[in-house]
């Protein structure tokens, strides 16, 4: 299943808990292993914040609750999503379907 993770900082704290929590997370970050079932489609960071998006692969939901696990000075929200091709065809199913109902 494909998923779109997006992470923001946690807010609270002042400017040096910022500071501090950037230098950990970047720490954990250079030391983490991604596990091998977590496919990274998209990896990206919004301009000018700490935070960002992934296009991220899985058959393994607990490997994603890992991965926010041990970042945990971010939030997450993970949304399951469908290639568009994909979405389209389950659409047109579902529409045929609906309309042979008399």
């Amino acid at each position: 299943m494909k998923y779109v993770l997006t992470w923001w900082e946690r807010p609270g704290g002042s400017h040096s808990d910022y500071e501090a929590a950037q230098k950990r997370v970047l720490g954990v970050f250079q030391q983490w292993q991604m596990p091998p079932s977590l496919s990274f489609h998209q990896f990206l960071v919004r301009v000018g914040e700490f935070g960002g998006y992934a296009v991220i692969e899985t058959d393994k939901p607990s490997d994603v609750h890992k991965l926010t696990t041990a970042f945990a000075v971010f939030q997450f929200r993970l949304e399951p999503v469908l290639d568009v091709m994909d979405a389209v065809a389950a659409e047109s199913e579902a529409v045929a379907w609906r309309d042979s109902m008399a």
